[in-house]
């Protein structure tokens, strides 16, 4: 009886950690015009150091890339205030629930929609996993991972948000 109670014991106890699903975020590119062609996957696993985020992306510009949670689950384009069409804009700005309006990079105390560079091979694939450490799979959950034009200083000198370019490409967290 006892050993059975010790078995049960152990099981529910790493029950959470065996049966955490991960998380298959499908991408898209964005344009002005709207939600482009399905590039491929993010797959979002907890781990015991932070949230391990692992692409099976085509079709991107080779080089590294500016990668963000951004706050809301919408890769639809919107009009910004001069009537102009902005790529997946209706995500919202980065993920920052602390308002802590600071870019500090996925390891800094800013705020926590930045993650690590997303790198692009030459053949325009990407398929290195980065590490978010003070995000779980939770947290990203009806929210949106967006992939910028260009690199990310995690800061906001020289350029705004770190100098990454325009929203390349997007995909809602369900």
């Amino acid at each position: 009886m006892l050993k059975a109670l010790l078995v049960l014991s152990f099981i529910l106890l790493f029950a959470g950690y065996v049966f955490a699903e991960d998380v298959i975020v499908k991408v898209s590119l964005v344009t002005e015009q709207g939600i482009g062609n399905e590039i491929g996957t993010i797959t979002a696993s907890d781990s015991k150091y932070g949230l391990i985020l692992t692409p099976q992306l085509t079709d991107l510009a080779p080089g590294l890339h500016g990668f963000h949670v951004h706050d809301k689950p919408d890769c639809s384009h919107a009009m910004k205030g001069d009537g102009k069409a902005v790529p997946a804009l209706a995500a919202g700005g980065h993920y920052d629930p602390a308002n802590a309006g600071k870019h500090e990079g996925p390891y800094g105390n800013g705020h926590l929609g930045d993650l690590p560079a997303l790198y692009v091979s030459a053949d325009g694939k990407a398929t290195l996993p980065v590490l978010a450490p003070r995000l779980k799979a939770a947290d990203i959950k009806g929210r949106s991972l967006m992939i910028h034009v260009g690199g990310d200083n995690y800061a906001d000198t020289p350029a705004p948000l770190g100098g990454g370019g325009v929203r390349a490409a997007c995909g809602v967290v369900k």
